[in-house]
């Protein structure tokens, strides 16, 4: 009767232990399922609402992801679901970096960049305005502006000269105005020396481009 007894205990207690082994497979392959369905739920948003909660899909996936690789330890036979979660894996990758096309920033106006390589990035938009050009940094302007020019003169179209020659006419129109506002001899005997470099230089390259632009109208 004892070892009857014995026996069941022993009986008991492998039971129990599988059951909670089995209990904590099931979980684990639960975690990798819910992984992999939440890569093809996501796919299946519209992209202006991904948009909105980027940040947030970007936090749950990787939350998602990390839980889903640390169940694998807990799977017997872990084959097919670590294919799952590999295959998961790329899909989510191709889809973020479609994503992230989507959702970047379109792509500046040629005028708009030329705008960013004379004054710097977004500093002079569509409204033309000057206003953050003062005294004190008027001729740090000046010469990003003439150097950038002539840095990249051979490359300049007709149009992209015209457009130059707006941008530094209204740069001229304010320095009038900064002038008023304490502008130093030293400063402004510099800018001189830039526009005495820049004149010549914007006739003979815009002359060459719009020679350049005819020849090829003629082809």
């Amino acid at each position: 009767m004892k070892n009857i007894k014995i026996a069941i205990g022993v009986s008991l207690i492998v039971f129990s232990f599988t059951s909670c082994k089995d209990e904590k497979q099931e979980k684990a392959q639960r975690i990798v399922d819910s992984y992999v369905t939440y890569v093809d739920s996501v796919k299946n948003v519209a992209a202006d609402d991904l948009k909105e909660n980027w940040k947030t899909v970007e936090s749950e996936y990787d939350k998602r992801a990390q839980e889903a690789e640390l169940a694998l330890a807990d799977i017997k036979d872990n084959s097919v679901a670590t294919e799952k979660i590999n295959t998961s894996k790329v899909k989510y990758e191709e889809f973020r970096k479609e994503m992230t096309a989507v959702f970047a920033p379109p792509a500046p106006s040629p005028k708009q960049q030329l705008r960013n390589a004379l004054f710097g990035e977004g500093k002079i938009g569509d409204d033309m305005s000057f206003s953050w050009v003062n005294a004190q940094n008027i001729h740090s302007v000046y010469q990003q502006f003439v150097h950038t020019v002539e840095n990249n003169k051979d490359r300049y179209s007709r149009e992209d000269w015209d457009e130059i020659k707006v941008l530094y006419e209204a740069l001229d129109s304010r320095k009038n105005t900064v002038e008023k506002e304490g502008l130093t001899a030293e400063d402004n005997r510099k800018i001189a020396g830039l526009k005495i470099k820049f004149a010549p230089m914007y006739t003979v390259n815009r002359m060459g481009a719009k020679a350049e632009e005819n020849a090829a109208a003629k082809k």
